[in-house]
């Protein structure tokens, strides 16, 4: 009796599934290690976590870098997924042809996903080779700065609280307030 396998999709077919229409306008779904996975909908918390670090990223690299906002990134052969952040080199424009194949930093802002954010993304993400990865953990208040990918995870993992500042690896003459990051007015 022959086991029943899982269907896996590549990066290449779910690009022609996004182009022929075969999800819902308005859909969040993105590609993990080639299963098709539905995003989680965003609290207001979420939302206004991501625009603060969005604008925190862009006075932190400046206009040579490209921050993209919950965009496709394209890190492997059956992977393509929409991280809450990544900061890019170059334009908007400079992708105006294929995703971006990596990222100097990615960051994922967590409440009901966190578990899966520090296993099944960070492994994606060490994986890939991204060096600065970091996780705003909405419930504990904190930032999770994960660096020195493995072939699996990643070897470090420091957590900063309001309070601290963090540089990012790419630009680190850059200081990042975590307490303005979770600062509500």
């Amino acid at each position: 009796m022959k086991a029943i396998e899982m269907r896996r999709w590549t990066r290449e077919e779910y690009d022609k599934m996004i182009a022929a229409d075969m999800f819902a306008p308005g859909e969040r779904v993105e590609l993990i290690d080639g299963e098709i996975l539905q995003m989680t909908p965003q609290g207001s918390v979420h939302a206004t976590v991501i625009q603060l670090l969005h604008d925190a990223l862009r006075l932190a690299f400046g206009s040579a870098f490209s921050i993209r906002s919950q965009l496709p990134i394209a890190l492997a052969p059956d992977s393509e997924p929409e991280p809450d952040l990544a900061v890019v080199p170059g334009n908007a424009r400079d992708y105006w042809d294929a995703h971006p194949a990596t990222a100097l930093l990615l960051v994922e802002v967590s409440d009901t996903t966190l578990e899966y954010d520090r296993q099944r993304k960070g492994s994606l993400y060490a994986r890939a080779g991204i060096e600065d990865y970091w996780i705003v953990n909405i419930i504990d208040r904190c930032i999770e700065v994960y660096r020195d990918p493995g072939q699996e995870s990643y070897r470090t993992c420091q957590r900063f609280v309001p309070g601290d500042h963090i540089s990012p690896l790419a630009a680190p003459q850059a200081k990042i307030s975590v307490a303005d990051i979770f600062r509500r007015e």
